[in-house]
């Protein structure tokens, strides 16, 4: 992987498509363990399922019709524990706000590393906590989606959508929030034609991981903000 190094930090990180292997891993709470039985050629890729499901509803869905999947990598984080409760899933953003790729903050200038997934540049990290996100209720799991998707600004430019109110990624009211993110789950749901898209999410982690003897995901790490040096300031280039 070749990318000028920025504070001792690459300025670009590469996977898949000439860059480094892309970093798959077993979701592995409570001791599990790969089953050799059950394993399958291919156990559960979590990413790839999770993919594809979201294309289908920037495919399908008139509110998300600016969300380019390929601009987008679904990865996942570790449950700390096994509640329901806490983080479900969040939206990483690639760029700072109105899609810029350099900030000023405290008179000086930043900028994000860049993410370069099979072959696309990244605009936005899409993240699930895992196991705790599939012990959802299936309505839960899909509105889940469809909440996060909602946050991925119109101009699809690597920043969040803002709305009005106190709370600006969630408008004035969090519920009504949810509300909507219901509602345009549960049109997609049933006009669809073909199920077979989202019906992993009718099962639970544990369901799953006996079905296909494992569950695998990408797990990518957060992007670094990094100083802008100056050329006439800056060392010589090293590689890594």
């Amino acid at each position: 992987m070749d990318a000028k190094r920025i504070s001792g930090h690459p300025a670009e990180r590469r996977w898949g498509a000439g860059g480094r292997v892309v970093p798959r891993k077993w979701v592995l709470p409570d001791g599990y363990r790969p089953n050799k039985e059950t394993l399958s050629n291919a156990p559960l890729d979590f990413s790839a399922r999770m993919h594809g499901l979201i294309a289908d509803v920037c495919s399908r869905c008139p509110a998300f019709a600016h969300v380019n999947p390929a601009a987008l990598a679904v990865t996942f984080t570790p449950s700390r524990n096994r509640s329901k409760y806490g983080l479900q899933a969040r939206v990483t953003p690639l760029r700072f706000p109105a899609g810029a790729v350099h900030r000023q903050y405290r008179g000086r200038t930043f900028q994000i590393q860049r993410f370069v997934f099979q072959g696309s540049d990244l605009l936005y990290l899409v993240t699930f906590c895992l196991p705790r996100f599939l012990d959802r209720p299936f309505e839960d799991k899909l509105t889940t989606v469809f909440h996060e998707l909602f946050h991925i600004a119109p101009a699809f430019d690597g920043d969040l959508r803002r709305l009005g109110g106190r709370y600006s990624y969630h408008s004035r009211s969090k519920c009504a929030y949810d509300d909507y993110a219901r509602t345009l789950a549960q049109e997609y749901r049933l006009a669809h034609s073909d199920p077979d898209v989202f019906a992993f999410l009718r099962f639970s982690y544990k369901e799953l991981w006996n079905a296909y003897g494992g569950i695998q995901g990408v797990v990518l790490p957060k992007p670094k903000l990094l100083p802008v040096v100056a050329e006439s300031a800056a060392p010589a280039a090293r590689f890594a």
